[in-house]
């Protein structure tokens, strides 16, 4: 994992995701899952390119069940976009770089 991205876990969740002043992506994801793996260097330029402006973390869905149920994800990979401490935007898949920055881009 990048330095610019943060593990996110049930014990720090409210910390930095809820309570953030800036906006938040979080990527849920599992380390046998072969679209996560195809996203994660997506994810890791985002993180570098918004650093300063958006938080970036990854929940692994197989160590922390009840915060991926929590908020509803059942397919990984599986991009939460968090603005003020609520869910604004869900991505679902191995999307395009573009369509999350297109996204991200409102919030900051």
């Amino acid at each position: 994992m990048s330095d610019h991205i943060l593990e996110i876990t049930s014990d720090n969740f409210d910390e930095k995701v809820i309570n953030s002043s800036v906006p938040v992506l979080i990527d849920f994801w599992a380390e046998w899952c072969g679209p996560c793996k195809l996203l994660m260097p997506t994810i890791d330029k985002i993180a570098q390119d918004f650093d300063g402006k958006v938080l970036v973390g990854k929940v692994n869905v197989d160590q922390h069940a009840p915060l991926a149920a929590q908020y509803g994800v059942r397919g990984i990979p599986n991009l939460l976009i968090f603005n003020s401490g609520k869910v604004e935007e869900q991505l679902v898949g191995n999307v395009p770089e573009n369509q999350i920055t297109d996204i991200l881009n409102k919030f900051i």
